[in-house]
């Protein structure tokens, strides 16, 4: 790897060396997720409130988010998001490939096409409104043997019963064109160009925000135990006290087998499938044009080569069935395949630096299909076996549940627009505050970079501890800021942004 110490080197990238988006106003105050009205309720620490609620969503991560975003667009029920982590967006949804997929290659008629399909739709309308951050690099599914080259037009057919119609074949030629720095060998590809690269941490966020802004309480560090009934409805008994719910959604991720099973259910086993990634610096970034794509098998879709709208490139994930739902570690054996399957891909992304090395767990439940049911004589939703296509799908699929809540005589009465949220943009496309001289002269706090990596200023730290949902850990501050997710992995910045969070929780002003 291309070491810091190595000679001069061409200046960083940093966001604002492309074009602005249309309408952007360089010297406008960032964007706010705060809003009027009463604070929003969220907990994570202390007995729960002793209430009932209409409906509890179990599960903070990119689905039961939008789950409870949904149901919040209907102000008659009450409703709860419980969350075992101390933050939104912990588990499968923080650790993916970020991808707004197309569901070219879902399996045509099932609900996880359907709803890939109507959800790409609906969350590139959403992004757009939020600034939620997304590129739109469009994939290359290559072929690199006889086998995978003769698989190509059976994949275009496919898409095309997904109602995809915009795949294309390309030729050694076009492909070489289109990626110069490809690896040797490849023989052709299918060109996907609505694949997109999207904020997976911002997106979670903003349903989150939502949600909570319009009365959903959120109830943090609240592991769901075991579940009883009475006649009232569900009883949970949780690490913080006991839930009452009428009716219950189980978004739980890799914990939805389990809890299923507690209901009475045993529908089917989640096994967690680990994938491990290597992000790349920024210097690599100009190396690759799209995601490029292998042709799928049946544990996956491979190992993937990708731009992020963070200005890195990813490598990966590996796909790896484990016993322990809790294991995110990254191991030896991993990293070397994936710079094995890199080398070929891309060769000269081994000379870049590796910025980080992280590992999600995705749940497979040995079926091509998500794992969504109603059990009315339960009050009861299931919403299971969400994979790696969770994000693109969220939207479709809140309102899907939903749908099924309502089936199960859930009364949701009217709908209403909720108040619409802007978010940080933390993408490479527009300026950043600390470029922004208007906005810097009205209020210097921009204009001070606390994380040198990220060009993360004062005011943008600032304004996330000052949020709706602020955050709890140096962690969670990088999601919501970018501090500590460059190059030097917050060596720098560290004992700053740790100074910060703990005056913002004990009441001080940063």
């Amino acid at each position: 790897m291309r070491g810091t110490g190595n000679g001069p080197r061409p200046a960083r990238p940093v966001r604002g060396d492309r074009e602005p988006r249309p309408g952007a106003d360089a010297d406008a105050p960032p964007p706010t997720v705060a809003a009027s009205g009463p604070p929003p309720t969220v907990t994570a620490e202390g007995p729960l409130p002793r209430r009932s609620y209409d409906v509890v969503v179990v599960g903070a991560g990119v689905v039961g988010c939008a789950i409870a975003r949904e149901l919040a667009r209907h102000p008659r029920p009450s409703v709860a998001l419980v969350e075992a982590q101390d933050d939104v967006g912990q588990g499968t949804s923080k650790a993916n490939t970020a991808i707004l997929h197309t569901g070219f290659d879902a399996v045509p008629g099932t609900l996880e096409a359907r709803l890939v399909r109507e959800g790409r739709a609906r969350l590139a309308s959403y992004a757009a409104e939020s600034g939620i951050p997304v590129e739109h690099v469009g994939a290359l599914l290559v072929a690199w043997d006889e086998e995978q080259l003769a698989a190509l037009p059976r994949l275009a057919e496919k898409a095309g019963l997904n109602s995809y119609t915009d795949a294309r074949r390309l030729d050694r030629a076009e492909l070489y064109a289109r990626e110069p720095r490809l690896g040797p060998g490849a023989l052709g590809a299918l060109h996907i160009p609505g694949e997109s690269v999207i904020c997976p941490w911002t997106t979670t966020l903003a349903y989150a925000t939502q949600a909570v802004r319009a009365g959903v309480e959120l109830h943090l560090n609240t592991a769901v135990g075991q579940v009883g009934r009475d006649e009232e409805g569900h009883l949970l008994h949780t690490s913080r006290g006991t839930l009452r719910a009428r009716h219950l959604v189980n978004a739980a991720g890799l914990g939805a087998d389990t809890l299923d099973r507690r209901l009475g259910r045993d529908d089917f086993t989640v096994t967690p499938r680990r994938g491990q990634l290597l992000v790349f610096d920024k210097f690599a970034r100009p190396l690759v044009r799209h995601i490029l794509l292998p042709v799928p098998t049946a544990r996956g879709k491979g190992v993937l080569v990708a731009p992020t709208v963070h200005g890195n490139v990813l490598l990966g994930p590996t796909a790896e069935d484990l016993d322990d739902k809790r294991d995110t570690g990254s191991t030896a054996e991993g990293i070397a395949l994936l710079r094995e399957k890199g080398r070929r891909i891309l060769p000269d992304l081994l000379d870049e630096e590796v910025t980080a090395v992280y590992a999600g767990l995705r749940a497979a439940t040995g079926q091509e299909d998500y794992r969504i049911a109603a059990h009315p004589e339960l009050s009861y939703v299931t919403v299971g076996g969400i994979r790696s296509t969770g994000l693109t799908a969220s939207l479709a699929i809140a309102a899907h549940v939903t749908g099924l809540l309502a089936a199960c005589g859930l009364d949701l009465g009217p709908e209403r627009e909720l108040d619409p949220v802007r978010m940080p943009d933390l993408g490479e496309t527009l300026p950043r505050p600390h470029q922004r001289a208007g906005l810097v002269a009205a209020d210097p706090a921009y204009g001070t970079l606390v994380c040198h990596c990220e060009r993360v200023s004062l005011g943008e730290i600032r304004d996330a501890l000052a949020g709706p949902l602020p955050p709890r850990t140096r962690e969670a501050l990088r999601r919501r800021t970018r501090a500590g997710a460059g190059r030097c992995q917050g060596f720098y910045c560290g004992a700053a942004v740790r100074e910060l969070l703990e005056r913002r929780w004990k009441g001080e002003r940063a």
